[in-house]
């Protein structure tokens, strides 16, 4: 019989499958394979979900913590941690009622001191927190399961904000962890939720591990979405850490993984092809990808090399990098995304099939650019992002920009971005990164669509006009309304160039078949309750 080139590869995938994972991973697979399940991704470097935005910190953070509110299949909020809540007539003062059977993992309950606590510290990081501790008048506990929200003026979102989860997710920590400042770093890892985590069996840079948590109790309603029963079904998760995608495909045909969360996309068709394999879209509304620019320092602290960037990236050929299969990529020109009821056409004249070098090196001229090195932080984990980061810096430098990678693991970009100085002193002046799609409909709570300088997210891009506009969001009553919104604040956006989209990726992962009960959610990683494993 002959033998296709395609079957050739995915036998040598599976041969050498142990020997290229890990041997930790290897010796992991003595346990019952039943009740253990194995994934396989980047590494996990902060562990704290209010402190950074990272998706592997904030999946870290679905497992081991709680939220008051969580969104169902519809993407609407319903009470999690909450067992009852009630707002006032005037509509300024919210009273919660937390739910029996919460306790931390230590074995102490969880009390509205806790709760209290956790919000303070989410409203220093989130820009839907920061909103509502400017309305905030007051935020206290009345006993150990109630507490109130008092408004200075009425906060309409403030109940889909508590259950949003765009980054930094609102989870409850004990209070002792939520009083840190939300720049410090909280390492206890001791939640309330569906999982505990394992510190004896973590080893960093190889594999994290989460049990299941017994003392948890789950509500009553069936699992919805995020919301409803977390009922987990399995003893144990098991986080690998293969940051190559090849060799974690191939511990997935050797079955010493159960899912891989981002497999190659050149070899989808092989895992499609694989009767033991399947790829599922969990985050159907996708990520879009976007193009950070440092806006404190030179060049891009002039709007006039911003604008050189818009116009010069070619979304199609920089999707054709990340998501070679047009099943899963397509372009983003709206601030508000692709799938959210906000997304709009306004001020994208710039847009254009190959981009446009020729403006973009005039731009770069009028800015007055002087051969500055621009440095690309390039997450050489993220095959996706590296590859695109890699893109980027042949396109600057065939228009005659300096431009220098430096490549690192997601977790040295993570640690770099947050460093506000000259590249000559640690810096940078581009990254890559993603936000889910459908969040970008809220401009309030994600994280790309904040202009507020030094207290916007990484590269703190700066517009007054456009912030006198997006404060207006949250009372805004209409859809019609909000639409007109969106569209003056999307003009202003693509005239300062807070930011540059590269495309919309849907990204599925890879699993073995007898896996399933995944919830489909907008995130990119998974909540890892309700999945069950058949036996072999």
């Amino acid at each position: 019989m002959a033998i296709s080139r395609r079957n050739l590869i995915k036998m040598s995938m599976a041969a050498g499958a142990a020997l290229s994972s890990p041997s930790i991973l290897r010796a992991q697979t003595t346990r019952s394979d039943a009740q253990t399940v194995r994934f396989a991704t980047g590494d996990l470097t902060v562990f704290d979900p209010i402190f950074t935005t990272t998706d592997p910190t904030q999946a870290h953070g679905l497992a081991i913590y709680d939220t008051l509110f969580a969104l169902d299949s519809g993407l609407k909020p319903q009470p999690q941690m909450v067992a009852k809540w009630g707002v006032s007539d005037d509509k300024k003062t919210y009273t919660f009622e937390l739910r029996d059977g919460l306790s931390w993992h230590d074995g102490t309950p969880v009390t509205a001191a806790d709760c209290v606590a956790s919000i303070r510290r989410w409203g220093q990081a989130a820009t839907g927190g920061q909103l509502l501790m400017e309305r905030a008048q007051d935020i206290s506990n009345k006993d150990d399961k109630s507490f109130t929200i008092t408004l200075k003026e009425p906060l309409g979102i403030l109940i889909d904000m508590l259950g949003g989860i765009a980054a930094p997710v609102p989870f409850i920590m004990r209070e002792k962890d939520a009083r840190l400042p939300a720049t410090e770093q909280v390492t206890a890892n001791i939640g309330s939720g569906p999982f505990k985590f394992n510190e004896g069996l973590s080893k960093p840079g190889a594999s994290y591990t989460y049990d299941k948590n017994e003392n948890y109790v789950p509500r009553s309603e069936p699992s919805d979405g995020l919301a409803g029963g977390k009922i987990v079904k399995v003893d144990r998760v098991v986080w690998n850490v293969i940051a190559d995608q090849q060799t974690a495909l191939a511990a997935l045909q050797a079955g010493e993984v159960d899912l891989q969360i981002n497999p190659p996309a050149d070899l989808f068709s092989v895992i499609e092809n694989d009767s033991d394999l399947a790829l599922q879209v969990l985050n159907k509304s996708g990520n879009d990808l976007c193009l950070r620019m440092n806006h404190l320092q030179k060049p891009f602290d002039n709007v006039k090399a911003r604008q050189a960037i818009l116009h010069l990236i070619d979304q199609e050929a920089f999707l054709r990098v990340m998501a070679p299969d047009p099943r899963f990529g397509r372009p983003v020109t709206s601030i508000f995304g692709n799938s959210t009821p906000y997304s709009n056409d306004e001020n994208t004249g710039w847009f254009k099939k190959g981009g446009d070098p020729e403006k973009a090196k005039q731009l770069f001229k009028e800015a007055g650019y002087a051969g500055e090195k621009v440095v690309i932080l390039d997450p050489t984990s993220w095959a996706q992002a590296h590859a695109a980061s890699q893109l980027l810096a042949a396109t600057l430098q065939k228009i005659g920009v300096n431009a220098e990678l430096a490549p690192s693991d997601w977790g040295g970009v993570v640690a770099r971005r947050g460093n506000k100085g000259p590249v000559d002193s640690g810096g940078w002046s581009i990254f890559i990164t993603d936000d889910p799609d459908y969040g970008q409909g809220d401009p309030i709570s994600a994280v790309f669509p904040n202009a507020s300088g030094e207290k916007a997210w990484f590269g703190w891009p700066k517009s007054d006009e456009y912030e006198a506009l997006r404060a207006k969001w949250p009372d805004v009553a209409s859809l019609e309304e909000r639409k007109a919104l969106a569209r003056q604040m999307q003009r202003v956006w693509w005239d300062f160039v807070g930011d540059v989209r590269l495309g919309q990726i849907v990204s599925p992962i890879a699993r073995r078949k007898k896996l399933t009960g995944l919830i489909e959610v907008p995130v990119i990683f998974f909540p890892m309750w309700n999945m069950q494993k058949a036996s072999a």
